[in-house]
C-alpha cells in the first residue's frame, strides 16, 4: 500500500473510532500542550476567506486526525467524509429541564494513583473536555462548552455508537424479532464461511467471538488496515481487488478460538450486529435510530452517521450528535426506556445491560482501569457501588449513567491520546466524586 494511501487510512480509521488509534507527541506542537493553548478557536482552523494554507483541515490531507487537528475535526466530520442522517423528526423538541448548580466546578476528588487533590471544573481542561452535561433527578444541573464545540454543535461520538447499535439489537431481543442465541449464519447466510456464522447473536452483541483478526496499528500487516481499506469511502485505487465495504470485509474474517470464552474488544463486531440488525428490520441504521429513537425522544438535532463507499453506516464508530441528545439517551437509559412520559422500549432491556456480561471472560482483556467490569450489548459495565455503566469512545468519549444517584453525565472531548484508560484515573473518581455530591442535595 502507498505510503500516502495509508497515511490517510490511519486517519479514516481513528476518525470512525476504531480502538487503539494514534497516539499524541508533543514533538507536534511548538510548546507542551494544553487544552487552552490547543484550542481550535484559538489556533484558527478553517478561518477566513479562504482559510490561509496553513490553517487548512481538508481532504485528500491525511492528517486532519493528528493532534491537534483533531480538536477541530471531531466537529467536523460531514465535512470530510459521507454521511447520512438519523432524523429528529418534524415534531418541536422536547426541551430539557434546568436547575444549573454552580457549586459542582468546586466538587473535589483525588485522581486514581495520585496524592493531589483536583476539583471537577480542573479535570475539564486536564482531559480536554469540549462539552459536558449533567443530568440529576431529571434536572440538568451542569452544562459546559469549549473548543470546537457550542450548544448548535454536533460532536464524533465515535465508539459510543457501538452503545446505540447494542441498544437497538437489545431491543429488537426484548421484541422478539430478534433470537440473540441464534447462529448468526442462520441470519446472515453470507456470513457462513466467516467466524460469525457459527457465533451467537448474543456472543457477537458482547464481542465474545473467537476472531483471527489484529488491530495492532504498529503492524503494517495487521488486519486493520485490510479493514480500513475495505471500509473507506475514498475512490480505491485501480489495482485494488479485495472487499469492498464492510459487509463485504465481515466475509473474509477466520475464526481463531472457541466462540464465548473471552472478551475481544473488535469494532467488526458491531458492523457484525449492524447488518444483523439491517437484515431483519429491512432497515439500515440511520433509519432504524430515527424511527425507534431519535424523532421519539424529543430530540433538539438531527445526528448523521459517516458510511462506506456502499453508503453503508458504520455502526462501530461512526455517529455525530449534540450533546443535550446524548443526554437524552443517558435519560432513557436511566429511565428504563421511558422519557417525557413515554416508554420507547420494554424496560428489560435495561435491565439487561445494567446485568452485565460475563467477568470472567472481560478480565482476560485486561482493563487496569475497569477491574470487576464487564461488557454487555456495546455497553462497558462498572458493577461499582453505585450500579454505574456507560456508553464509551476514543478520545474522552462517554455517556456515564448512575441509577444510584439518578445521575447522567454526557461528555464529548478531544484527548490527545485515543485509548480511555488514560483519561480513566481522572474521570472516573470525577463522576463518582460528584454523584456522591448530588446525593447530598
Amino acid at each position: 500500500m502507498p505510503h500516502r494511501t495509508r497515511n490517510a487510512l490511519v486517519m479514516i480509521t481513528a476518525i470512525l473510532a476504531l480502538h487503539g488509534g494514534l497516539e499524541y507527541t508533543e514533538a507536534q506542537t511548538a510548546s507542551p500542550s494544553n487544552a487552552n493553548n490547543t484550542d481550535p478557536r484559538k489556533l484558527g482552523w478553517m478561518t477566513g476567506f479562504p482559510p490561509s494554507p496553513d490553517k487548512l483541515i481538508m481532504q485528500p490531507q491525511s492528517d486532519y486526525f493528528s493532534f491537534p487537528k483533531l480538536r477541530w475535526t471531531v466537529c467536523h466530520i460531514r465535512e470530510l467524509l459521507p454521511t447520512k442522517q438519523v432524523s429528529r423528526g418534524i415534531g418541536a423538541p422536547q426541551p430539557l429541564s434546568y436547575a444549573i448548580d454552580k457549586s459542582i466546578d468546586s466538587v473535589r476528588f483525588t485522581p486514581l494513583g495520585s496524592a493531589k487533590p483536583m476539583t471537577w471544573k480542573q479535570s475539564l481542561e486536564v482531559n480536554y473536555t469540549d462539552g459536558v452535561l449533567i443530568i440529576h433527578a431529571g434536572r440538568v444541573v451542569y452544562e459546559w462548552y469549549s473548543g470546537c464545540l457550542e450548544e448548535t454543535g454536533k460532536h464524533a461520538a465515535m465508539s459510543m455508537t457501538k452503545s446505540l447499535t447494542g441498544l437497538l439489537a437489545e431491543m429488537l431481543v426484548a421484541e422478539g424479532q430478534l433470537d440473540d442465541a441464534a447462529e448468526v449464519a442462520t441470519i446472515i447466510p453470507e456470513l457462513s464461511r466467516s467466524a460469525f456464522g457459527s457465533a451467537t447473536v448474543r456472543q457477537v452483541m458482547d464481542m465474545t467471538t473467537a476472531l483471527d483478526y489484529s488491530e495492532d496499528y504498529t503492524d503494517p500487516e495487521a488486519d486493520i488496515w485490510k479493514y480500513s481499506t475495505a471500509a473507506s469511502p475514498l475512490p480505491k485505487s485501480e489495482s485494488y481487488a479485495g472487499p469492498d465495504g464492510y459487509f463485504e470485509y465481515l466475509q473474509t474474517v477466520k475464526q481463531d478460538g472457541a466462540h464465548g470464552e473471552a472478551f475481544g474488544y473488535r469494532t467488526i463486531n458491531t458492523d457484525a450486529l449492524g447488518w444483523i440488525i439491517s437484515r431483519v428490520t429491512n432497515q439500515d441504521l440511520t433509519q432504524l435510530l430515527s424511527e425507534r429513537i431519535w424523532s421519539k425522544m424529543g430530540a433538539e438535532q438531527d445526528a448523521y452517521i459517516t458510511v462506506d463507499s456502499k453508503g453503508t453506516p458504520f455502526a462501530g464508530g461512526g455517529l455525530s450528535a449534540g450533546l443535550r441528545d446524548l443526554g437524552r439517551i443517558g435519560l432513557l437509559m436511566l429511565n428504563r426506556g421511558k422519557i417525557n412520559g413515554h416508554q420507547l422500549f420494554p424496560q428489560q432491556v435495561v435491565e439487561q445491560i445494567k446485568a452485565g456480561g460475563n467477568r470472567a471472560a472481560f478480565a482476560k482483556a485486561g482493563y487496569n482501569t475497569l477491574e470487576g467490569g464487564s461488557y454487555r450489548s456495546m455497553w462497558w459495565i462498572f458493577h461499582n457501588k453505585h450500579g454505574a455503566y456507560a456508553a464509551r469512545g476514543v478520545h474522552g468519549q462517554t455517556i456515564y449513567v448512575d441509577p444510584t444517584a439518578e445521575m447522567v453525565i454526557a461528555r464529548f472531548s478531544s484527548f490527545p491520546k485515543a485509548k480511555n484508560a488514560v483519561i480513566d484515573p481522572t474521570s472516573l473518581p470525577a463522576y463518582q466524586a460528584v454523584a456522591e455530591y448530588l446525593m447530598t442535595k
